[in-house]
């Protein structure tokens, strides 16, 4: 009784090895390589597959996503013979478990390999200055040579990007003293730029203030002009029609004297001849006006007219000062 007990328990693990042999579960994205006898026969896809247990084996199990690949940084000879260690990432996907399988040993470090020999032929066709500034250019050419290559082993790859790129330390050092001076550089043009703006601006403005002041000044003249012509039309006018005699025209000469003499710089001045002839009318008008003291001779003609001399001038019409 015990042996059939432990015939059935030995049958029974035998079954469920044998049912765990031959119902495979692939995950989704995934893909697995059945072989038959050491030949290949077909590739599991996702989902519950059935194999012969003990004549089919799973050779490789392949993760069909895109996957993200780092390389270590690799020494490259640039065409200047400088050496500089770039870092590279290598985006691709398993388009074939079969190719991927079958067409190359190790696809991860065959694609490594051909990346630092193509690199390598890439950079050294450039100088640094080419190599630092063309990216692009590197990333587009590593990935045309990268997809024509591995496309035979089932790989595409889908981008290709350059983590670094370290040049030696003297060569860092020289980049940022010439970035340093071409900053400084920079700096000290726009400098005398805003500078020779400013100066600019302030000679348009100066420039715009003169000329504005110089209209104010001639627009001051000339209205100052028409005033003084205005008020010597009026006085010639007034004088004109009040009719003055020569006492009234020498009464002005003398008002203007003390002007002429106004000044601490006055030392000398000359009267001229028509003041002259002025002054000489005025003191004949007072002189005329002056009393007369009588004489022997006006004592006479005082008996004669019964009157005196005095009372005969104070009967004169009075001289009228306007």
């Amino acid at each position: 009784m015990q042996t059939v007990i432990i015939v059935l328990v030995l049958v029974a693990v035998f079954v469920f090895v044998m049912l765990l042999r031959t119902i495979q579960v692939i995950p989704q994205a995934q893909a697995a390589i059945v072989e038959r006898f050491g030949r290949y026969t077909r590739t599991l896809n996702a989902g519950l597959n059935i194999v012969v247990p003990f004549i089919d084996t799973i050779r490789n199990r392949l993760d069909l996503r895109e996957q993200v690949q780092p390389f270590p940084p690799q020494p490259v000879i640039t065409q200047d013979n400088l050496v500089v260690n770039i870092d590279t990432v290598i985006y691709f996907q398993v388009t074939d478990p079969r190719a991927a399988t079958y067409e190359v040993q190790s696809y991860l470090q065959a694609i490594e390999q051909l990346t630092i020999t193509t690199l390598r032929n890439i950079i050294g066709s450039m100088d640094l200055e080419s190599t630092l500034t063309s990216r692009e250019t590197i990333n587009a050419g590593l990935r045309g040579v990268l997809d024509e290559a591995t496309g035979k082993w089932g790989i595409r790859v889908n981008r290709v990007e350059l983590k670094a790129i370290e040049p030696p330390t003297s060569i860092q050092d020289s980049m940022e003293k010439q970035m340093r001076a071409d900053r400084d550089k920079r700096a000290a043009i726009l400098q005398a730029e805003g500078e020779r703006q400013s100066a600019i601006l302030k000679a348009e403005g100066q420039k715009q203030a003169d000329v504005l002041k110089a209209e104010g000044e001639a627009q001051a003249a000339v209205l100052r002009a028409d005033g003084e012509a205005a008020a010597i039309r009026t006085v010639f006018e007034a004088i004109h029609s009040g009719d003055a005699d020569q006492k009234v025209l020498a009464y002005k000469y003398l008002e203007t004297l003390p002007q002429m003499a106004q000044g601490d710089a006055n030392k000398l001045w000359i009267i001229p001849s028509e003041v002259s002839d002025a002054i000489k009318g005025v003191g004949g008008a007072f002189q005329g006006l002056a009393p007369k003291i009588p004489g022997p001779a006006d004592a006479a003609v005082t008996a004669a007219n019964g009157t005196t001399g005095v009372e005969r001038r104070t009967e004169r019409p009075e001289l009228d000062p306007e």
